[in-house]
């Protein structure tokens, strides 16, 4: 089996693209401003109330609709536990400064199918109507010269996140995409289920966007192609399996890619998230670290090398 290392550096060098790939300014603990309040934005909001208070210093939220920042500023701030709870202090920020902070996490959405919408990828759907929207905000915080972390949530997250960084102004290094998180959960709550899945548990790793071209191997040292790709259908159609009980898929995307994934971000620990890769972003475990990223260095085999390849290519074809 031809095997040969996952090129790691190439996520972060600027000489194969006209983008800087400096990284973000980001204090210890840090301000983390949230856009949009929907059902997402609202459970990565209170995810990152009970679980962020060693990295974060205040929460402020942000949502055009009425009443809707006063509702969660009153319901957040009265999640406490008993005694001396450490908690992030959640503000209400108005939109003109929302890009005032360290870490802006854009949760906005034009579309958001609802239940009827059962089959099929809708995302790019969301990409035509959530792109401009992302722009707007990305070329604001070039503006206002940005210098925090630029974080997408929204679908789709990979395209959202180079759309974001064409419209100029934030270096490659800034703009960061929080989608992979749970479809590595999804694979792990499948592998815990069914023994042929279960090297994923302790073997297994996620690659690439959230959606269509998402590729999971069930394990680096054994990797099996046909199992890989079954593991990978499964976890694909995992947020049309809720849909089909009649509810929205948003609780755990919003808590493992979001909350989750955010916080050991922030904590300089190993995560899933998107970054910039061959002029697209695309997800990967890496952590952050003093001076920039670092990607996981993995031996991997020619079968999965390939597949990696090919969702770059998918993701290079998105305009």
């Amino acid at each position: 089996m031809i095997m040969e290392y996952f090129p790691s550096h190439s996520f972060v060098s600027c000489d194969r693209h006209p983008f800087s790939a400096a990284p973000p300014v980001i204090p210890r603990p840090c301000r983390v401003h949230l856009l949009a309040l929907g059902d997402v934005g609202s459970t990565l909001a209170l995810g990152l109330r009970l679980l962020g208070g060693d990295v974060i210093s205040t929460l402020g939220i942000c949502d055009l609709r009425e009443n809707v920042p006063q509702r969660w500023e009153f319901e957040l701030n009265q999640v406490n536990a008993p005694g001396e709870g450490r908690f992030p202090v959640v503000e209400i920020v108005d939109v003109d400064d929302v890009l005032d902070c360290d870490v802006f996490l854009f949760c906005a959405s034009r579309f958001v199918p609802d239940t009827a919408v059962k089959s099929g990828d809708v995302r790019m759907a969301q990409y035509e109507l959530n792109r401009p929207l992302v722009a707007s905000y990305a070329r604001m915080a070039g503006e206002r010269g940005f210098r925090g972390m630029f974080c997408v949530v929204s679908d789709p997250v990979d395209p959202l996140c180079r759309a974001a960084l064409l419209e100029g102004g934030l270096s490659a290094g800034q703009i960061r995409g929080f989608g992979l998180g749970v479809m590595d959960a999804r694979a792990r709550y499948y592998a815990a289920r069914d023994a042929r899945f279960a090297a994923y548990l302790t073997e297994g790793r996620a690659f690439g966007p959230h959606g269509e071209g998402l590729v999971l191997a069930n394990s680096i040292d054994r990797y099996d192609d046909a199992l890989s790709r079954e593991l990978t259908e499964k976890v694909k159609r995992a947020n049309l399996d809720m849909r089909a009980l009649g509810f929205k898929p948003y609780a755990a995307p919003a808590l493992s890619s979001g909350a989750l994934s955010l916080l050991a971000c922030l904590r300089g620990e190993w995560h899933h998230s998107s970054v910039f890769m061959d002029g697209v972003y695309f997800g990967i475990r890496n952590r952050l670290v003093d001076g920039g990223i670092e990607m996981e260095r993995l031996l991997l085999p020619e079968a999965l090398l390939e597949r990696i390849r090919e969702a770059v290519e998918g993701l290079q074809a998105i305009r």
